[in-house]
C-alpha cells in the first residue's frame, strides 16, 4: 500500500469517527431534551398548596379560598389552601420562602409582606430577593366598626365617647403589623387615646368575632370580612379606609371625608412563588390567574365580598412592594410603634 493511500485511508477513517460521533451524540441529546420538554409540559401535575400567612376568617384566607376554588374550576388542577399564621405573618412567609421552589407551594401575601420589613429587627425572608410576584389580585379598604349599640354614627363621636372614659374603651385588630393595626394605632396617636388598649389577634376573623362577641368597643379591620355584617346591620360602620366610598355602603364616609389628612390605608393581596422556581412556572401560575380574575362572576364575587379586583401581573405587584416599604416606615415611626 502506498504512501498516499494510507493518507486517504485515515482521512476517511477520522471522517467516519467525527459522524459516528455526532450521531452518538444526537442520540444521547435528544431523549435529554425529551424528557426536559415533557417535565415542563407536565407542570401542574400534582396539587398546588396556597400558603395563607393568617389564620381562618380574614380577609387573605377568604380571597385565598375563592381563587382556589376558580383556578382549580379553569385548570383542572387541584388548588388547596393552607392557614400558617403566626408571628405577624413572618412565620408563613419564611415557610414558603424556604420551600421547594417547583411552584407547587405559592404564598397569598397580604400588606404585611411590606410592612414587616419595617416592623421587626429581623426577619425570615427578603421582600426583594426571596420571592417571585406572580400576580397581584385584589385590594380592600379597612373599615372602623361598632355594634349598633353603642349609639354611635360616626368616628368622630367614637373618639368623644373614648375620650370620655378610655379605660372602658378598646379596639381589637389583626396581627401587629396588618393595615388594619397600624391605623388603629395612628388613630390613637392623633386624638390622644393612648389609653385606650389595642387587643392584637392573630386573624382578622378572630378581631372581628371580639367586636361582635362585645369583648371589645370598636374593631379596626379589612373590610371583607366585616362587609356582610355591615349590610345585615349586626355591624355599624364608622368610616372606611379608602380615597372613595365603597360602592354599596354610600351611607359611610371615608376617614378623609370624616377630617382626617392623609388617612389612607388599604390591604393588598397578592400571589408569590419562592424565588427559585422557573420563569415558566411563574408565567403560567400569571397568566391562568390573571385570566381567573378577568372573568365578570369572578370579579362579582370579589367585589360582593368586599374587594376591588386589580389583576396586575409580577412586574407591576412588585412596583407597588417597592413604593410601600418606605412609605410604611414612615407610618410606623409616626404612630411611634416600636420595633420587634
Amino acid at each position: 500500500m502506498t504512501v498516499g493511500a494510507n493518507v486517504q485511508d485515515s482521512k476517511r477513517l477520522a471522517l467516519t469517527r467525527r459522524r459516528l460521533i455526532k450521531v452518538l451524540a444526537a442520540g444521547i441529546a435528544a431523549p435529554t431534551v425529551l424528557r426536559a420538554t415533557g417535565a415542563l409540559a407536565a407542570y401542574p401535575e400534582r396539587t398546588v398548596r396556597i400558603v395563607v400567612a393568617n389564620t381562618p376568617g380574614g380577609p387573605s384566607d377568604i380571597i385565598a379560598r375563592i381563587m382556589a376554588a376558580n383556578l382549580q374550576e379553569a385548570t383542572g388542577v387541584t388548588f388547596i389552601v393552607e392557614n400558617r399564621g403566626g408571628g405577624g405573618g413572618n412565620i408563613g412567609m419564611g415557610a414558603v420562602a424556604r420551600s421547594e421552589p417547583d411552584g407547587y407551594t405559592v404564598l397569598l401575601a397580604t400588606s404585611s409582606y411590606a410592612v414587616n420589613p419595617s416592623l421587626f429587627e429581623t426577619l425570615p425572608y427578603d421582600p426583594f430577593k426571596d420571592f417571585a410576584a406572580i400576580a397581584e389580585l385584589a385590594t380592600s379598604p379597612n373599615v372602623f366598626a361598632v355594634m349598633p349599640e353603642l349609639g354611635l354614627g360616626t368616628i368622630k363621636e367614637f373618639v368623644t365617647r373614648a375620650r370620655q372614659d378610655p379605660d372602658k374603651f378598646n379596639v381589637s385588630t389583626p396581627p401587629i403589623g396588618t393595615t388594619p393595626h397600624l391605623q388603629a394605632e395612628l388613630l390613637k396617636v392623633r386624638e390622644g387615646l393612648g389609653r385606650m388598649a389595642t387587643v392584637v389577634h392573630t386573624g382578622g376573623g378572630e378581631a372581628l368575632k371580639a367586636l361582635l362577641s362585645g369583648t371589645v368597643q370598636l374593631s379596626s379591620g379589612v373590610l371583607a370580612p366585616a362587609h356582610p355584617h355591615i349590610k345585615s346591620g349586626a355591624l355599624k360602620g364608622l368610616a372606611v379606609t379608602g380615597l372613595a366610598r365603597w360602592h354599596d355602603l354610600p351611607d359611610i364616609p371615608t376617614m378623609l371625608q370624616a377630617g382626617y389628612e392623609d388617612f389612607v390605608f388599604e390591604t393588598y393581596t397578592s400571589l408569590m412563588a419562592p424565588a427559585k422556581t422557573p420563569l415558566e412556572t411563574v408565567g403560567w401560575l400569571e397568566r391562568e390567574s390573571l385570566k381567573v380574575l378577568q372573568r365578570p362572576e369572578m370579579r362579582d364575587k370579589l367585589v360582593q365580598s368586599g374587594f376591588e379586583v386589580q389583576a396586575k401581573d409580577g412586574k407591576a405587584h412588585m412596583a407597588r412592594v417597592a413604593k410601600e416599604v418606605p412609605m410604611y416606615r414612615q407610618v410606623i415611626a409616626s404612630a411611634g410603634i416600636q420595633k420587634r
